[in-house]
């Protein structure tokens, strides 16, 4: 048997890990209580895409569409404190079992390293994942592309259970980073034979989840001059790689030195199943509220839009009523074109498909869907017009945020990638993916 005991081994990004179901014993230093009343100290917030605001059984719990991470009463972060390399599996055992937090790496049958973590009194950590256990503190479940979700648990969910933690500065800035993996119930994490993981030039340890953790940071910021970044791949270290040849290939990819797993306002951090975005209290600030996003609604409808072939007057439904059936006076678009109407039943070209539907004023075939208006604000670059739609899906916001998400290749499956519409999920079409919309105004 080899017990090795090395003291102080963690980087900075293999530090910041944490139970979310313990609280700590961390004091808080003079100046740093939150006052009776006041709200706790916002480090952001996770918005899963496709949802359009709520889940469709309503948010509850930890399980819901959008979550706030604020500093806790008391912080409960993790860093790594000893590494252990084990020659025998049954002190391995007791080690990861002794209720601290630690990472095992198995080598081979009769080799494992664990590193064991210590309470850091400056972080405080949150889990993510399909797991309904107390340590998760956002259970995620899988989206499916179109505008469905699994919200129950899935046999074939590919979510892991315990997906990643995201540990946030205490203090300002109030850095974000995300990290691979979580604890489970008995505060470990464990990398089995088949994970991949290796030793890193200084004698540490490393590794990938099965399915992986990906993100993804928009060039420019989140807002009206972004453009979608690069997608890399997150370690359970914190550390940045290029893609693997295939989701869960045990071949890592090349390490970016260059770049790091701090969270930036607009990153987009890949589950394999559900896709989140990372808002920052400064980037929310820029989003349009949900009163602007109904002020908008109630203008647009103000104007008086008519159906240019049944001169029917046209309107978008509250969101009050949720997404049923479209209203009777629910605006329709050919998705091709861009021409607004209301709804009627002629036109079919059952030929070219169920849903093909010849334009009566440019003649162009193709998707003839309801429109619905966008109402998860954050999902918003800007505050403009809702002028666009999302083809094939109908779903309206600004210009500049159409053009964004409909660039944006979200990951789907082991290696595919496709844009997507941020309020549903449904895979985008058409040489754009949006339309601009064509409103007919009243005739008086």
């Amino acid at each position: 048997m080899v017990l090795e005991g090395t003291p102080d081994v963690g980087s900075p990004r293999t530090s910041d890990l944490q139970h979310p179901g313990n609280k700590g014993s961390c004091i808080l230093s003079p100046g740093e209580e939150a006052l009776a009343g006041e709200e706790p100290i916002k480090y952001g917030e996770l918005i899963v895409l496709g949802y359009n605001g709520c889940l469709a059984s309503g948010d509850k719990g930890r399980r819901r569409s959008r979550l706030a991470l604020s500093r806790r009463p008391h912080a409960n972060g993790v860093k790594p404190d000893v590494m252990h390399h084990i020659s025998t599996p049954l002190v391995s055992k007791a080690l990861s079992n002794r209720g601290q937090h630690s990472i095992s790496f198995t080598l081979s049958r009769s080799h494992s390293v664990i590193v064991e973590y210590t309470h850091d009194s400056d972080k405080d950590m949150f889990q993510i994942g399909r797991s309904t256990e107390n340590m998760i503190d956002f259970v995620v479940t899988d989206t499916s592309p179109g505008g469905g979700a699994t919200e129950g648990p899935s046999a074939q969910s590919t979510i892991s259970r315990y997906a990643c933690r995201i540990l946030c500065d205490r203090r300002p800035p109030y850095t974000a980073r995300i990290y691979a993996a979580g604890f489970d119930a008995s505060s470990n994490i464990f990398l089995g034979e088949r994970a991949a993981k290796w030793r890193t030039p200084d004698g540490l340890m490393d590794g990938l989840t099965t399915n992986g953790v990906l993100v993804m940071h928009p060039a420019g910021g989140f807002s009206e001059d972004s453009a979608p970044g690069v997608w890399r791949e997150i370690s359970v270290c914190g550390n940045v790689y290029t893609l693997r040849d295939s989701r869960s290939a045990q071949q890592r990819g090349k390490l970016v030195e260059n770049e790091s797993n701090v969270l930036q306002d607009g990153s987009l951090i890949d589950l394999c199943g559900a896709t989140l975005l990372w808002r920052t209290p400064a980037g929310l600030l820029r989003a349009p509220t949900l009163k602007q996003l109904e002020a908008q609604r109630q203008e647009a409808n103000a104007a008086r839009p008519q159906c240019p072939v049944g001169l029917s007057t046209l309107a978008f439904p509250s969101p009050a009523r949720g997404r049923t059936a479209p209203d009777k006076q629910q605006p329709w678009v050919y998705v091709r074109c861009g021409h607004v109407h209301g709804y009627h039943g002629w036109g079919c070209r059952r030929e070219r498909g169920p849903q093909e539907r010849e334009c009566p004023l440019c003649r162009l075939v193709g998707p003839y869907v309801p429109l619905w208006l966008g109402q998860e604000a954050g999902l918003c670059l800007d505050p403009g017009p809702p002028s666009h739609a999302f083809a094939p899906c109908g779903h309206v916001c600004s210009e500049k945020t159409a053009r964004y998400w409909a660039q944006t290749p979200l990951p789907h499956g082991t290696h595919a990638f496709h844009a997507a519409c941020p309020f549903c999920g449904a895979w985008l079409t058409g040489e754009l993916g949006c339309v601009r919309l064509i409103f007919q105004g009243p005739l008086d």
